[in-house]
């Protein structure tokens, strides 16, 4: 299942006005970010859309597509196999307490240096 996916975007401003209004309508709303840098609207089902900022710097990219797993097994799992199929390191699997206290996740940038995500962010009984 696709946790998030992250657009860059040439002029966050805009780009957060526009799709405040475009969303209303489908009840999608304004979650969190960071003024200049990037925000993340909720689109149902704990899922994010977001933009971003264009120029930011590593671990983020043109396209950031987040995949949501059912354990950290299988976060570590894709980690060690994305190498075989091409992609690069963005970020080994460990938890990202910076995100939400949970998160665990990994990065990886796929041939195109797109940095593609997998995650769990669900408490340590259920995440094993």
């Amino acid at each position: 299942m696709i946790d998030h996916i992250t657009i860059e975007v040439s002029d966050l401003a805009k780009s957060k006005l526009f799709y405040e209004k475009a969303f209303a309508p489908l009840g999608y709303r304004l979650s969190f970010g960071e003024e200049g840098v990037f925000w993340a609207f909720d689109v149902g089902n704990g899922c994010l859309f977001e933009i971003q900022r264009t120029g930011e710097k590593p671990p983020l990219t043109h396209l950031h597509v987040a995949f949501r797993v059912k354990s950290k097994a299988e976060v570590d799992a894709f980690y060690r196999t994305a190498p075989e199929a091409g992609a690069a390191d963005n970020g080994a699997p460990g938890p990202r307490p910076d995100y939400a206290e949970n998160y665990y996740a990994c990065f990886v940038l796929d041939p195109e240096g797109y940095n593609i995500e997998a995650m769990i962010n669900e408490p340590s009984a259920s995440s094993s």
